[in-house]
């Protein structure tokens, strides 16, 4: 099996009860034990993790790296940012998959139309709320995505 590192950035610990509207019911825990369900069904082993601490995240990602682990990505308002999450996804050579629950893209905050994470990602996934995670896992476990390069 191949081990996936699923990582959250801040607030999305708070899934289900913040801002519903814009990132659903649905919660932290329900989202992570989805991930690894989806993972077994794509035959990968999934490790899903959240911090609110930006430190933490830039050490799982530098462990990424050094592993060549594949890594799904939310983080969070990071992702606009943060150079240090930057530099640390430059130094990913296994796929990295971006995603989103919204669409940062199409609010109408203008900071969160920048994304220091999708230079180095090799497909961003934004406004699939929790399905874009399914569909992150899906694209690392297919065969094209081990040869992708970024």
């Amino acid at each position: 099996m191949t081990d996936v590192l699923v990582l959250n950035g801040p607030n999305l610990g708070r899934l289900g009860r913040r801002q519903p509207e814009i990132y659903g019911t649905t919660t932290y825990d329900e989202l992570a034990a989805l991930c690894v369900q989806w993972g077994v069904e794509l035959g990968l082993e999934v490790d899903v993790r959240q911090t609110n601490w930006e430190g933490a995240l830039i050490d799982w990602l530098n462990a990424a790296a050094d592993s060549v682990t594949p890594v799904v990505l939310n983080a969070a308002a990071w992702t606009h940012y943060s150079y240090a999450l930057y530099d640390a996804c430059a130094q990913l050579t296994a796929p990295l998959v971006e995603v989103h629950l919204s669409a940062p893209s199409k609010r109408p905050e203008e900071f969160r139309h920048t994304s220091v994470v999708a230079p180095h990602a090799a497909l961003t996934i934004e406004g699939e709320g929790i399905d874009g995670y399914r569909q992150a896992l899906a694209f690392l476990a297919s065969s094209d995505s081990a040869a992708e390069s970024r």
